[in-house]
């Protein structure tokens, strides 16, 4: 570990990523690979699929408006490009989390959290490879209309067969050319944001002086300004509009609430483990209990949209919206019901009592139990959005961990490797005393 004298005693340290770690982040990709390929012969060769095929008889009427599962692909190369849709959709959210929390961090004059801005910073290493596998995937989507409904040929137009009068009043909006240009334009902010303020943060490191931390205020205040707008609307692009008929008007602070906190995990348990590690030695517990309050006050967060979402719902009990539910809920022969209570077990119980104290928010066993099951329930959270509308009663397990395996093991090797680019200690920062002596 490099080290580079400091007028506080505060030294730098240079993350060093072993042949051994990277080969382990290979070896989830390769495990990944093996779990999908296995997936994917048990959905070629149709095994599990009787009990499918009853569900889909008994609840033919459940499924509604999309009648997905009924055309497209073969169900195991469907499975596959849903499965991509679903990691990535998820990955790019909360990887681009890591500059939204950067720029918050500016513009409100934040001191505590210096220490731990190399690895915010890193975490939105995925952005750009995430933004172009999103317009990739949509496009492979498109062939057989396997995500979106709403693409399929005549679908807004009225001499067609596949004519659909609801989906066609929304042609304004979601059409191909709009909607590309919107995916293509949000991922753009995000980038170029993100690198904007990443070369800022280094530049600062190389010349010091307050110039830079003033430039990033002000680059911040815009990003977020964009980020408010984008990313409420990339929910309804990329998520919502894959149940085509139905929509929900809290359905943006829905997705980004569980990017967000999912997010605040991913910060902190990367913090943890290279703490554990030997590095990030003026860390201390007042940091991490920061972080657990922030993991404790955002689940809640969560649940109180995902609260406020179906209790009008369910109290309104219209048709053209309790669809969404009534899938969730007992449709397909209920296959998702058990993962529709075990959404909220895992987000906001296991969450919400394990962090209630403040000795649990401090200690780093403790965080990383429910970092680790926020990134694992959340992923489960979005599988849940998508799933229902696009592979109804076909939906699986094994593809999709494949998939997901492969898409960590990926987002591990880019984000160490963006970690090992600079200081883990920003030395020029002007906050960095007060990060250093913070105590909470």
């Amino acid at each position: 570990m490099a080290t580079l004298t400091h007028h506080e005693g505060v030294t730098a340290e240079y993350l060093e990523v072993s042949s051994g770690t990277r080969k382990k982040f290979i070896m989830i990709i390769l495990a990944g690979v093996l779990l999908l390929v296995v997936g994917l012969i048990v959905a070629y060769l149709g095994i599990g699929e009787a009990h499918h095929e009853g569900a889909a008889a008994a609840h033919g009427a459940t499924a509604g408006h999309e009648g997905t599962g009924h055309h497209g692909s073969p169900t195991w190369l469907k499975r596959l490009i849903v499965s991509l849709w679903h990691n990535n959709v998820y990955f790019t959210g909360v990887s681009v989390i890591g500059t939204v929390f950067m720029a918050i961090q500016y513009v409100a004059y934040a001191g505590w959290s210096v220490l731990i801005k190399r690895v915010y910073e890193a975490l939105s290493a995925w952005v750009i490879p995430g933004g172009i596998l999103l317009v990739v995937i949509f496009l492979l989507g498109l062939i057989n209309h396997d995500i979106f409904h709403w693409t399929m040929p005549g679908i807004m137009d009225k001499a067609s067969p596949n004519y659909d009068r609801l989906i066609a009043g929304k042609s304004g909006f979601l059409n191909l050319g709009f909607y590309l240009g919107r995916m293509v334009v949000f991922i753009a902010i995000w980038a170029y944001f993100t690198k904007r303020l990443r070369d800022l943060s280094l530049a600062e490191d190389l010349n010091g002086g307050t110039e830079y931390f003033h430039k990033c205020i002000n680059v911040s205040a815009l990003f977020l300004v964009l980020y408010a707008v984008s990313s409420s609307i990339s929910a309804w692009d990329w998520v919502m509009s894959i149940d085509t008929h139905w929509f929900s008007t809290m359905f943006g602070w829905y997705v980004f609430a569980s990017w967000w906190v999912s997010g605040i995990a991913a910060i902190t348990l990367c913090t943890i483990l290279l703490k554990q590690a030997g590095y990030l030695r003026w860390v201390t517990a007042g940091h991490l209990h920061d972080l657990g309050k922030y993991m404790f006050g955002f689940s809640i967060f969560w649940t109180y949209v995902w609260f406020s979402q179906f209790m009008l719902i369910w109290y309104a009990n219209l048709p053209e919206e309790s669809v969404y539910f009534n899938q969730r809920l007992g449709g397909f022969n209920g296959q998702y019901t058990w993962l529709f209570f075990f959404n909220l077990l895992i987000n906001f119980v296991f969450p919400f009592l394990v962090l209630m104290t403040r000795d649990a928010k401090r200690q780093m066993i403790m965080l990383k139990i429910v970092t680790i099951a926020i990134l694992i329930g959340h992923w489960f959270d979005f599988y849940l959005m998508i799933m229902p509308a696009t592979m109804q009663e076909n939906n699986g397990f094994i593809i999709e961990f494949g998939v997901a395996l492969v898409f960590l093991g990926s987002f591990l090797l880019l984000m160490t490797k963006r970690l090992a680019q600079a200081s883990l200690v920003p030395l020029h920062h002007p906050f960095l005393d007060e990060s250093v002596h913070h105590t909470t």
